[in-house]
């Protein structure tokens, strides 16, 4: 086991599309960098190289390869975030080679956009597993590491925040993407209740529709109404440069967060220049507290009602 100086950063989900860039900018940006997903490559035979980020020939062996030619540090680790098996070897074998983790961005979903009726269960199945159970899985096995680096750390999960408009005509997807955010917020208040200020867990969406695997069909098209995924790498590094308590149990958007830390240029982000990506979030976002936010009652306890019995 080799302790890094530098911070050490897992991104699960790296193979391409946004999870390549932020992948990327992070190495840019001086971390140690994990790339996982379930894809791999013989880098030898990819030509030209680097390949289409958004393409199959975009792998996390081809990210990693891309990150070091570059000058940066990154290492190749498949894992099936279904599996949490191969998600807990995969934690093991980040800090076995680096000592430590201070990041976790969890990027890996699965996508499928129709109404109930024509969502078939295997496809509902999928999403969970990837989705809800891949991110409690990973954050599951993340916390031990995270505890022997004393509590400090941040984990970014790509969640949406929770509002109505977003289950339309994508029910099954946006249940597994809610409870991912409710997870979001559920961690944080524990992490506020055990007074483990150093940590922080922070959701983000975009604000406008980003360039990626999922939107290349349509990028004939509807190139005008995309933005490039260093939006999002640019957000989640702002965020993992602020204060803990700042971040923790948000449920950002990705133009907003930079908005509230200064940004003013945009343009630099549309895919097409000049464009105006439609914006496809709304402006104003629910407040998720109610008036009786600190009145818990008793509070139940499984773990020790277990003890007892």
């Amino acid at each position: 086991m080799a302790n890094s100086e530098k911070k050490v950063a897992l991104v699960v989900g790296a193979s391409r599309g946004i999870g390549r860039q932020v992948a990327v900018d992070l190495a840019r940006n001086g971390y140690v960098v994990v790339v996982a997903a379930k894809s791999t490559s013989d880098v030898s035979t990819v030509t030209p190289f680097p390949p289409d980020p958004n393409s199959p020939q975009s792998t996390i062996s081809t990210v990693e390869r891309e990150i070091r030619e570059a000058g940066g540090e990154a290492t190749a680790i498949a894992v099936d975030t279904r599996d949490y098996t191969s998600v807990q070897k995969l934690l093991d074998e980040t800090t076995k080679k680096y000592g430590r983790l201070d990041v976790l961005v969890y990027n890996s979903g699965a996508i499928w956009w129709a109404s109930v009726e024509n969502t078939p269960m295997k496809r509902f199945q999928l999403m969970q597993r990837v989705n809800v159970e891949g991110l409690y899985g990973t954050v599951q096995a993340s916390l031990p590491h995270f505890k022997k680096n004393g509590w400090k750390g941040r984990i970014i999960v790509v969640s949406p925040p929770i509002y109505s408009r977003f289950f339309r005509g994508k029910t099954a997807y946006a249940m597994g993407k809610v409870g991912m955010s409710v997870l979001t917020k559920g961690l944080a208040m524990d992490w506020e209740r055990e007074g483990k200020q150093d940590m922080a867990i922070t959701s983000i969406w975009p604000a406008a529709a980003i360039q990626s695997a999922a939107t290349k069909m349509a990028e004939k098209d509807a190139a005008h109404e995309l933005r490039k995924p260093t939006i999002y790498s640019d957000a989640i590094l702002a965020m993992l440069n602020s204060p803990a308590a700042e971040v923790n149990g948000c449920l950002e958007l990705d133009e907003d967060f930079l908005r509230k830390k200064g940004a003013v240029d945009f343009e630099k982000y549309n895919l097409v220049v000049g464009s105006k990506p439609r914006r496809i979030m709304p402006k104003l976002l629910p407040d998720l507290t109610v008036n009786e936010q600190m009145d818990e009652g008793k509070r139940m306890d499984s773990t020790k009602l277990r003890e007892k019995l």
